[in-house]
């Protein structure tokens, strides 16, 4: 009897499948596909192929030499990428040249991504057979078994794969020839490859500015005046003066004395109203970046957890998606899951607003041109448990449902009031808001409004009593303030995410920020392991959570300029173009003429940094004999060439990452300050923990340091918690899994070193 093959993505995936198709199914014995009357069901565990290192070209480029560079392959060679693959695959071509196998169907993710790994199994199990497509937005029984009953043919598919193909095929070229360029060009300043890529490097070019213009920056003094009025019957308020203009601190200290103790009089009061729209549909980076803002979650987390909602729970659609809309087709799928989300009590009142609405408002919700490969993320049409929900998986479904649900509602509607108050000639102004109509944001109660806002100078919006136009009122106290100019905030996840979607640009609007994502830095599927990739390469660490820039991160960018490799339009301009491969409108061939060409000049620029010396970091006296701690490619010390020091030393590597000079410094002034103590004996200690630790195991994990001397004599860095006094295993610093190799980026080959540890 012929059979259907269909080669899912992960064996989760594959057993979903198994699930919703007819018949019953059994495991093969060697645990590679299970098997039913009609249908073989085998996978894929993420991507098992990939693209061959450079000596399978030539045993030759083996080794590192500049003048074997630009290695521009005519034809990609594909390979295994472990032994765990290699089994897995060898499985998958076994079960394809199988004489009862008449149709292959690719079931993996349905994207870019998703068609490569199937691309690169297909090829390599060198069997034509016909070759069908699943395409599924959701893992739920009724969305599987509607995807199977319209297969889609696998030749509708080349554009997709043509993309996907380009984009892993230019990863290779500009990632291995920059990389191997730059090593070698920078052999003398940097231990270990200077890892280069299309999205890395942009990515750390801002990471790397931001942290230049907190160094550059220099604070100023200015001052604000601010009063407290009350009206008649102790109704009181608080303005500042000229609604918060900085002025210097002469004139504050005249404006106080002329104020101080004077009657008033409200001269101006207006009132308007104010609507607030409900915010689109979440997409990936705008899920990452709420639950970051919201729960401190890195990018990484929060995928997670989504993912293990969209696989394991059924909960929500894929999250791996570039669309804050809906199609068409989905309109009368909307009220039935509003109702499934509202066997949750805590969402049943707005389900039951959305259930009861005789005509849905799909003008911001629904747009078919704004859907490409996957729809905006919302809960699934089934029944979901949340008892068998993780706390992460929680919170990101919570998310998901309330947006969801928001989306139906009406705008929230506002009072403004804008008060002035002039004093001796001198005019406060004071902004009130009340809410009149919660609207969509009474979805989410207490969230509606921010517990505490950010201080603008300008007063804030305050709860205000009831006033009049014209009334008199008594000025209770009135104060100068003293402020501070201040530094641009380091990155969060959240702004770092939202800089990548939008190359760099400043826009905070939704529907701006919509028009500028064919030009963003990498994709949502790939940023979040983009950021952990800078961390495991040594170019940044995480600042109390907040990504920011290393020495050598803000080296290698210094060294490159201005080249093209480190603007954020490039990369940006490189993914419409993927973009454009896909919808028929530019060729591959095209295209990878362009990398070569790219690659090749790239090349010519990085030769010219041979024999760069760059500047080392000084990170002060030595704790223990005065000299200047300098930092080298290994570590921080006070010995050089022509002095030997007294042998103090902290080496970068720790757990899998490079100590930053930032913490190695607190270490020296905690050890100095307790050599002063006469503490014996002397240790250094951080006072918070450090993220970015890396276990046996891979996962994460922060840790409190101590820096000592052993006894053998020399300094070592030391976990300086009690779990590790207690040879225990250190605690997962994020709850997430490791994520995925990210897409867009030329991964570390092989036997090559990848980092300056």
């Amino acid at each position: 009897m012929a059979k259907t093959l269909v080669i899912a993505e992960k064996p989760s995936v594959g057993r979903d499948i198994a699930a919703a198709l007819p018949g019953s199914f059994k495991q093969a014995k060697d645990k590679t596909h299970l098997e039913g009357d009609e249908y073989v069901i085998t996978w894929a565990v993420g991507h098992l192929v990939g693209l061959a290192e450079p000596e399978a070209y030539d045993p030759k480029l083996k080794k590192w030499r500049f003048a074997d560079l630009p290695i521009l392959p005519e034809k990609f060679k594909l390979v295994p990428n472990d032994e765990r693959a290699k089994k897995q695959l060898s499985a998958i071509h076994r079960l394809m040249a199988r004489d009862d196998v008449e149709i292959v169907v690719n079931a993996c993710d349905a994207g870019r991504e998703g068609e490569l790994i199937f691309a690169y199994v297909y090829e390599t199990a060198k069997v034509k057979k016909p070759v069908q497509r699943l395409w599924l937005n959701s893992m739920t029984r009724r969305a599987i078994e509607e995807a199977f009953s319209h297969l889609r043919p696998g030749e509708e598919m080349q554009r997709l794969e043509a993309a996907a193909r380009s984009r892993s095929e230019a990863d290779w070229v500009v990632g291995m020839n920059a990389t191997r360029a730059a090593s070698i060009r920078l052999r003398a300043a940097f231990d270990g490859a200077v890892s280069l890529g299309r999205v890395q490097t942009p990515t750390l070019t801002l990471l790397v500015k931001r942290e230049q213009a907190i160094r550059d920056f220099k604070p100023e003094p200015y001052w604000l005046v601010e009063a407290s009025f009350a009206a008649t019957g102790e109704r009181l308020y608080r303005g500042r003066f000229l609604g918060g203009k900085r002025i210097p601190e002469e004139e504050a200290s005249k404006i106080v004395h002329e104020v101080e103790g004077r009657p008033g009089e409200i001269t101006k009061l207006e009132k308007k109203e104010e609507r607030e729209r409900p915010q689109l549909l979440y997409d990936l980076t705008s899920l990452q970046r709420h639950a970051n803002t919201l729960f401190g979650f890195s990018a990484r987390r929060t995928l997670a957890a989504a993912q293990r909602l969209y696989e394991e729970h059924k909960a929500i659609t894929y999250p791996r998606t570039n669309s804050r809309f809906l199609s068409g087709d989905l309109v009368a799928e909307i009220k039935p899951t509003a109702a499934l989300v509202g066997h949750n009590p805590q969402y049943r009142r707005a389900a039951e607003y959305v259930t009861s609405l005789e005509r849905l408002p799909l003008g911001r919700v629904v747009n078919d041109a704004k859907v490409e490969d996957h729809h905006a993320m919302i809960p699934t049409r089934s029944e979901h448990a949340l008892s068998r929900m993780g706390g992460d998986e929680l919170k990101i479904y919570d998310l998901v449902a309330k947006r969801f649900l928001a989306v139906f509602h009406p705008e929230a509607v506002y009072e403004r009031t804008r008060v002035e108050t002039t004093v001796a000639e001198h005019i406060f102004r004071t902004s009130g808001r009340v809410l009149l109509q919660p609207g969509w944001k009474g979805v989410y109660g207490a969230e509606a409004e921010p517990a505490d806002r950010a201080d603008d100078d300008t007063g804030g919006d305050q709860m205000l009593p009831k006033l009049e136009q014209g009334e008199s009122v008594d000025t209770r106290s009135v104060e100068s303030l003293r402020k501070e100019t201040q530094p641009p905030r380091r990155f969060t996840d959240a702004s770092l995410l939202a800089a990548m979607e939008t190359a760099g640009k400043e826009i905070e609007d939704a529907e701006l920020r919509e028009a500028m994502k064919d030009s963003g830095i990498g994709t949502p599927a790939t940023r979040a392991a983009i950021i952990e990739r800078l961390i495991a390469v040594g170019y940044i660490y995480r600042v109390f959570s907040e990504p920011a820039a290393t020495e050598k991160g803000m080296q290698v960018i210094k060294l490159l300029g201005e080249h093209a490799l480190t603007s954020p339009e490039l990369t940006g301009e490189w993914e419409h173009r993927l973009g454009l491969i896909e919808q028929g409108e530019d060729s591959r061939p095209s295209f990878m003429s362009d990398i070569e060409k790219f690659a090749t000049e790239t090349v010519g620029e990085l030769d010219k940094l041979k024999g760069v010396k760059i500047e080392r970091a000084n990170l002060g006296p030595c704790p223990i004999c005065g000299r200047d701690v300098i930092e080298n490619r290994k570590g921080y010390s006070c010995w050089s060439k022509d002095d030997p020091g007294c042998g103090f030393v902290v080496w970068k590597k720790k757990a899998g990452k490079i100590l930053p000079a930032s913490v190695v410094k607190e270490l020296m002034e905690s050890l100095r300050l307790s050599i002063e103590a006469g503490e014996d004996p002397p240790v250094g200690r951080t006072t918070k923990p450090v993220t970015g630790f890396r276990g046996r195991s891979g996962r994460s994990f922060r840790a409190k340091l101590r820096l000592e001397k052993s006894e053998d004599g020399k300094w070592r860095v030391e976990f300086d918690e009690d779990w590790a006094r207690g040879g225990a295993q250190p605690p997962r610093e994020d709850g997430a899994g490791d994520g995925e190799a990210p897409e867009g980026e030329q991964q570390p080959q092989r036997g090559e070193p990848v980092t300056s540890e």
